[in-house]
């Protein structure tokens, strides 16, 4: 899938990509499972972010874990923000709600063939991944084109923003598990004479 069409091949448009801080109920598997921030995942957010805003837009998605923080900094900066539903997480199906580790307890050889081949291996009753490949890289288009020139903020998931940079990268989708993203990790990608570029991975915008 192209990441340049119809982008001003004159103009550099910069995107960071923000994944939401802890939810609240511990370590969960969650896609559409739709937890708010904890109090620590707030502070995570805020202190990932605080003396920054250089953005001309925020978008975020509509799950809580992003939306409320999105709408906080939106709200305090003056910065335009909108919803993208296309940017939710993917959906876990029979997982969403489990302990991760009650499942490598239970179903050892299903959850390890998951995160090695997800393409083949989806989570019972789960989103494909090339579904969500298709919807997430219809929206980073999309979002290309509508913010081109300009420096935005996406306020997504580790699966979201693993699948952004992964497409950025061209690699394969048997491989984007193997993108360490925590909690309030930020990467910044950078678009210039149309060609995409990873600027950072879990950096800092200092």
């Amino acid at each position: 899938m192209s990441t340049t069409a119809n982008l001003d091949s004159s103009s550099v448009t910069t995107i960071d990509l923000i994944r939401h801080g802890e939810p609240e109920g511990g370590v969960l598997i969650r896609g559409w499972r739709d937890d708010p921030l904890s109090s620590r995942g707030w502070q995570q957010m805020r202190d990932a972010t605080a003396g920054h805003a250089p953005w001309d837009g925020i978008v975020a998605s509509p799950l809580k874990r992003c939306a409320e923080f999105a709408g906080e900094l939106s709200k305090k900066s003056g910065i335009p923000m909108t919803f993208e539903e296309r940017l939710m997480e993917i959906g876990f199906g029979e997982w969403e709600g489990c302990s991760p580790e009650v499942l490598y307890r239970e179903s050892p050889q299903r959850v390890s063939d998951f995160w090695n081949n997800p393409v083949e291996c989806p989570p019972p009753g789960g989103e494909s991944m090339l579904r969500f490949q298709q919807r997430v890289g219809s929206a980073w288009q999309e979002i290309q084109s509508k913010y081109a020139g300009q420096h935005l903020l996406i306020v997504a998931h580790g699966g979201v923003n693993r699948m952004i940079i992964g497409q950025v990268l061209q690699m394969p989708l048997t491989h984007l598990f193997r993108i360490e993203l925590p909690y309030a990790g930020i990467s910044r990608i950078r678009i210039e004479q149309g060609c995409p570029r990873l600027v950072f991975h879990c950096g800092s915008l200092d």
